[in-house]
């Protein structure tokens, strides 16, 4: 233990516990921009600067680790002089036009401007180190409002492993980070999981919108405009209009249900509906590759930053990925070619269909060869959760006060299966019910198979839970993955060949998608912690909200093979719920 003294109180900290987590821990705010625990911490942005008695300069609080006998200043003259020169000149980099900036509300940058008053006018809306717009179909970057803080190189190099965004500093006088120079997000070998938008302290990284473009067609009278709602979503919703992380999904879905009403759009339908579909799909799959020797193990083809890796990153593997589409993007398809024409009297081309989703990956996805049937895209839009929330807050429609509204749609009725897609091993679980039932040939006894949940990890290492199920005989070894870090490491043991898996399911974000790039941000709270309260929702709603929690019990789906699909895997079933995946090329340093 070591006895230091912070701002005239005297404690006593472990040995290695920084000054920023000895200050945090007496409640002491200590302002930082570019440290991230655990992925970045390298005292660069030089905001979290604190005296120390003895030290001629000021040391960065977030990698100086305490000493006993240490006598530390956090808000000195010379502290507070020194961070808002910091401030100032960070300030005079970087472009304000905050009433259209995407972060909206939510910059980091701003708020501490604020908190050290620090005066825009003194040096205008600022030089700015770029001017370039770099676009991609999922995630885009506006250089003008960087500020060099290295977070999303961090979480690009530690946590996703893409390293595609790069510090360049080959001007010393004027540094800045991009992607490969040249070329936009779609070029280089980004996955567009958005987790670098996330972390970004301003506005420079953000997502594509398609907010624009999905009220045109609201407005648009020959449009029937349909929206699907991801598991994920009903989370986190309530958290941008005050609700607690973690708030039961029952408390918050019926106000998303009608502010989603009160928005124009026509017909609500839920895309647990489509994760019903994809278990009959793909878990027919894995027993037709099990049974006839196909290829094995089989992949999980449900997250679209994950396939994009594969594609990029292991094209020899592509075989393994399942060819069923992801649940919104199959739902899509039905919705256009089998409930429009069915139900509504609508012809395909008539429908408009806009996903919401916790990924900006799904913006990039919706865009991808497969993904259309007779030239008819099966998903026109994403919105992301934090997107939902803008359009909701700029309607000035009040979220806490909304009376519940309970979708009509059969395509809103799903099971307990379904709904925890949107946490990690929830794809797997839900796959394992139905395939046991099928191959045993009996009820199952216990729903849930706990040893693939789990949300301690940590950030830069990622989650790879493995077990060994039997089930009709077969002894399946079954593997759940997430984050860039973990993939990797998966390969190389499936590479290695000293054990055969016959299902893995993969996540491109650490947690799956509850703590997708598109989620809600929340600064003050660890990563492993949210994904926690998050994924806990969903399994609550899983086992005390749903009467059914099997894939193929639920009998809207049932109906949708009985009308118009057939069977698992059918003929119908292919042209409308698979697709097929490519080798994608890139360039990258």
């Amino acid at each position: 233990m070591a006895k230091i003294t912070i701002n005239g109180t005297v404690v006593k900290v472990k040995n290695g516990t920084t000054i920023l987590n000895a200050a945090t821990n007496l409640g002491i705010r200590i302002p930082t921009l570019c440290f991230l625990e655990e992925i970045n911490e390298i005292g660069f942005c030089r905001t979290c600067v604190v005296e120390v008695k003895g030290e001629q300069d000021l040391v960065s609080a977030c990698n100086t680790e305490v000493k006993n006998g240490m006598v530390i200043e956090t808000d000195s003259k010379k502290v507070i002089d020194s961070r808002s020169k910091t401030l100032q000149l960070l300030a005079s980099r970087h472009r304000f036009d905050c009433w259209r900036c995407p972060k909206d509300g939510m910059c980091e940058f701003y708020d501490i401007l604020k908190e050290y008053h620090i005066l825009f006018e003194e040096f205008g809306p600022g030089i700015a180190r770029g001017t370039d717009l770099i676009e991609g179909s999922g995630i885009s970057m506006d250089q003008s409002k960087c500020i060099l803080c290295k977070r999303c190189v961090a979480v690009c190099s530690e946590v996703v492993t893409a390293n595609v965004l790069k510090f360049r500093d080959d001007d010393g006088m004027n540094p800045f980070v991009s992607p490969t120079i040249g070329l936009n997000f779609d070029q280089t070998g980004c996955i567009f999981c958005g987790q670098c938008v996330k972390v970004c302290p301003t506005g420079t990284l953000f997502e594509t919108d398609h907010i624009g473009r999905v009220n045109e067609m609201i407005q648009d009278p020959n449009k029937l405009v349909i929206v699907q709602v991801a598991p994920s979503v009903k989370t986190a919703i309530g958290e941008d209009f005050g609700y607690d992380i973690g708030t039961p999904i029952k408390e918050t879905e019926g106000k998303m249900f009608r502010a989603l009403k009160l928005l124009g759009f026509d017909i609500i339908t839920d895309v647990a509906w489509g994760a019903d579909l994809t278990v009959l799909e793909e878990g027919t799959e894995l027993i037709n590759r099990i049974q006839n020797g196909g290829t094995l193990p089989l992949f999980t083809s449900c997250c679209p930053a994950w396939v994009r890796y594969a594609e990029l990153y292991e094209p020899e593997y592509l075989e393994n990925l399942s060819t069923t589409k992801s649940p919104h993007i199959a739902q899509g398809a039905l919705i256009k070619h089998y409930y429009a024409p069915k139900y509504l009297n609508k012809k395909p081309k008539d429908v408009y269909v806009v996903s919401i989703m916790p990924c900006t990956a799904k913006k990039y996805e919706i865009d991808c060869e497969g993904h259309e049937v007779d030239d008819i895209r099966d998903v026109d839009a994403v919105i992301t959760v934090r997107g939902l929330s803008k359009m909701i807050k700029r309607q000035g429609i009040d979220f806490k006060r909304l009376d519940d509204y309970v979708p009509v749609s059969p395509l809103a009725k799903f099971t307990g299966a379904g709904a925890i897609f949107g946490a990690s091993g929830g794809v797997t679980e839900g796959a394992l019910r139905t395939v046991s039932e099928i191959l045993d040939k009996k009820p199952l006894e216990k729903f849930d198979f706990k040893v693939l949940r789990g949300a301690e990890f940590k950030a830069t290492k990622g989650v790879i839970k493995e077990t060994t199920i039997t089930i009709g005989g077969h002894k399946l070894n079954v593997a759940v993955v997430h984050g860039g870090a973990a993939i990797k490491e998966m390969f190389t043991r499936i590479k290695s060949g000293k054990k055969k898996y016959h299902f893995v399911e993969f996540m491109a974000c650490p947690g799956g998608c509850v703590n997708g790039g598109g989620m809600p941000i929340v600064r003050d709270m660890p990563m492993h912690e949210v994904v926690k309260l998050r994924s806990n929702a969903l399994y609550n709603q899983d086992s005390q909200d749903l009467p059914l929690r099997k894939s193929h019990e639920n009998p809207s789906v049932l109906k949708a093979y009985e009308e118009f699909l057939v069977k698992p895997n059918s003929e119908e079933a292919h042209k409308y719920c698979h697709t097929h995946f490519t080798q994608k090329e890139y360039r990258n340093e």
